[in-house]
């Protein structure tokens, strides 16, 4: 098994997204419904949370519900939100005590009222932290999120708040939800489907992808060290060739 002494501290991302995938799969794989997977998939969260808090990630961003996720059957919809509410209950002191931060991305307003309520309480008690921020994408679509962002970007220059031709990607960024983190530069998909599923579009456009045929339920932290291995195999070029990033440039991300 990997152990984090093999990996470079100096080639971490700063920043990783996982589209949690394979919970319905991984219990019905074990005669179980789906609603069982999803509770085994909270033990996952919690161990990648501290996983990536110990190695030095400093934003770890997770697809925990989409906005295409309300169209599941109202039972399984119903025992999420409850499972919602529940973890962050439980979880909450727990964050707090181990530095991470927890933030919220997505249509907050769409959430149950009770889901809202535990998730401000939430964000509150950890608003101090800062070893590893915590980043939920709950009813959350990029598709909803760049429309959205356009909406208010169009409102503002419509009350002459922004010049048109001062409109660019980095003013664009700042009306997205995620306008205070830094960009991934790595997005991990468990259970060996290889699509983004409407995550993060905007902010994805140099992420390394990583997809593993592990259902989220069983996927640990030398699995996370895994990718993280193969990540800092990578070359990222940007567009550019080998031979320019062996000198200084100013527009590679930092």
């Amino acid at each position: 098994m990997p152990s984090t002494v093999q990996l470079d501290p100096a080639r971490l991302p700063r920043h990783i997204a996982i589209i949690m995938d394979g919970n319905g799969r991984w219990a019905k794989e074990r005669g179980k419904d789906r609603v069982y997977g999803h509770h085994e998939g909270v033990l996952s969260v919690r161990e990648i949370v501290n996983a990536a808090a110990e190695i030095g990630i400093e934003y770890l961003s997770l697809y925990a519900f989409s906005t295409e996720n309300w169209n599941r059957p109202k039972v399984e919809v119903a025992a999420l939100m409850e499972l919602l509410v529940n973890t962050i209950r439980k979880e909450a002191e727990a964050l707090k005590k181990n530095g991470v931060r927890l933030h919220v991305i997505g249509d907050f307003d769409s959430l149950p009222a009770v889901c809202r309520k535990e998730l401000r309480e939430a964000m509150d008690m950890t608003a101090g932290n800062s070893r590893l921020n915590l980043i939920l994408a709950l009813s959350y679509s990029s598709r909803w999120e760049i429309s959205n962002a356009a909406k208010r970007l169009a409102a503002d220059v419509q009350a002459g708040l922004v010049a048109l031709d001062d409109i660019d990607e980095k003013r664009f960024g700042t009306y997205l939800t995620t306008a205070d983190f830094p960009d991934p530069e790595l997005m991990i998909r468990t259970s060996g489907e290889y699509r983004i599923s409407n995550f993060l579009l905007y902010q994805m456009a140099y992420a390394e992808l990583y997809f593993t045929p592990v259902h989220w339920p069983s996927f640990r932290k030398p699995h996370l060290i895994e990718a993280l291995l193969d990540y800092q195999q990578r070359e990222r070029r940007f567009g550019m060739t080998s031979e320019q990033l062996r000198q200084p440039h100013p527009y590679i991300p930092s």
